[in-house]
């Protein structure tokens, strides 16, 4: 399809569309948008294999809400369906797209967990064309029969394959088993194999495939770096890292690591927030809010960070805990160089973690270069802008002193097995303690929400 000036002025979308996408500043598609646009436009069943960071939100959003328009929804019923694996991201989609939705007079749902169900089957009940959901919400929902699929024409499937990975694909059938049959199917995954392969052939009919940015593919705006660390180091270099100007997502295995370490570096002064699957949804919300207006300017996260969030201007992804799954990687990776910008993706390993990690590497066709480096050295600086931070502690944070590269590893940063661990009956006793208090607390605030 020629398109003039290479526009969005050159598809087939209604004028109030063309008119939101040049009120915010978008006028020429990316690449995945211009290949899905025309197909998607017409109807066709869509499978877009897409780098994260693509343009997928549009790709499939701008047709599904044009082929949506001018249809009004009975309670309960909605007409189009965006499945997502995260609650992250379908707060993502949803903002991504109420824009469209509202000059269409188009009614979105989000439906996720850990927000209140009763709230989600009210908006359902008021009538809304469009839901976005998480698989396990939407699920529960249907059991209570406070939402029927029946009437919906247009089904989206984003980041499919991480919905497998995460064990959703009987939840994902069940719901594509129950949609309007023939209706249109859109999936959009950075890999096409395994369980996603069978949601293919299961539920997309004649789809037209287009792939674009194939995932182990790395954007040449982005550089990967492997900083080898010593051990009792990489807690002050992660420290210093972190203290850099600009923002900065810091990937950690575990969620005791997460919290441990943005304890640390709150009382380093260091302007930092938790995001992991144990904080309530109200807090995973406002932390991230923060982290993109800037209120703060590190987020410390487990990789319920690594699929969906899009950041502006955010040019360093740090694995404190190196991924072993080339997935994984690239999809950390894909939180910055977005929409076509430059960013650094840097992944601290110690000796012992070098092998593992190369072979991780070159199964994501990844070419990183490897530095030695230390706290407080110039090199670290040039690669990462890594600085000295203020030391004062933030909102009350106790005082700690700085690591020095004599000092014992730090305990908790993540779980790598080859990462140093120490021991020693008081410090194991303390943390204990601490753990205890830590449950105790975030049960309280899941009761009293």
């Amino acid at each position: 399809m020629t398109r003039p000036d290479d526009s969005f002025a050159g598809f087939e979308l209604p004028a109030a569309l063309l008119r939101t996408l040049t009120e915010l500043g978008l006028r020429e598609p990316f690449p995945i948008q211009a290949a899905t646009l025309p197909d998607a436009l017409k109807g066709r069943d869509v499978l877009g294999r897409g780098r994260t960071g693509s343009g997928k939100t549009l790709a499939f959003g701008l047709p599904l809400l044009a082929r949506t328009a001018g249809r009004r929804a009975e309670p309960k019923e909605p007409l189009a369906l965006v499945l997502v694996p995260t609650r992250e991201l379908a707060e993502q989609v949803t903002q991504a797209l109420t824009p469209y939705a509202q000059a269409l007079r188009l009614r979105m749902a989000t439906v996720v967990g850990g927000l209140s169900i009763g709230r989600q089957a009210a908006a359902l009940r008021e009538g809304a064309e469009v839901v976005v959901a998480t698989p396990g919400r939407l699920h529960d929902l249907i059991q209570r029969r406070a939402c029927r699929l029946g009437r919906v024409r247009i089904t989206v499937l984003d980041e499919a394959d991480q919905m497998c990975d995460l064990g959703f694909l009987p939840q994902v059938s069940d719901a594509l088993d129950q949609v309007r049959p023939g209706g249109q199917r859109m999936l959009f995954s950075a890999t096409l194999d395994g369980d996603v392969d069978q949601l293919v052939r299961r539920h997309l009919h004649d789809p037209v495939v287009h792939s674009v940015d194939p995932s182990a593919s790395t954007v040449t705006a982005m550089e990967h770096h492997v900083l080898v660390v010593h051990g009792p180091d990489r807690y002050a270099v992660t420290t210093e890292i972190a203290a850099r100007d600009g923002r900065v997502l810091l990937f950690l295995d575990t969620k005791h690591g997460v919290d441990q370490l943005t304890r640390h570096l709150r009382a380093n002064g260091v302007h930092a927030g938790a995001l992991h699957s144990g904080k309530s949804q109200p807090q995973r919300t406002r932390t991230l809010a923060q982290f993109k207006n800037g209120h703060i300017g590190v987020l410390v996260a487990t990789d319920v960070a690594a699929r969906g969030l899009h950041v502006d201007d955010l040019d360093l992804v740090v694995n404190v805990d190196p991924p072993t799954d080339p997935k994984d990687y690239v999809h950390r990776a894909g939180r910055t160089a977005r929409a076509g910008e430059s960013g650094s993706v840097v992944t601290l390993v110690l000796s012992a973690q070098r092998r593992e990690t190369s072979r991780m590497l070159a199964e994501a066709g990844v070419e990183a270069t490897v530095t030695k480096v230390r706290s407080g050295e110039a090199e670290l600086s040039r690669i990462t802008g890594a600085k000295a931070p203020s030391g004062v502690p933030l909102d009350g944070e106790p005082a700690v002193s700085r690591p020095k590269n004599t000092n014992a590893p730090f305990r908790g940063l993540g779980t790598s097995k080859n990462a140093s661990r120490g021991a020693g009956g008081t410090s194991r006793k303390a943390a204990e303690a601490r753990k205890l208090a830590e449950a105790r607390k975030a049960a309280h605030v899941r009761r009293n929400g």
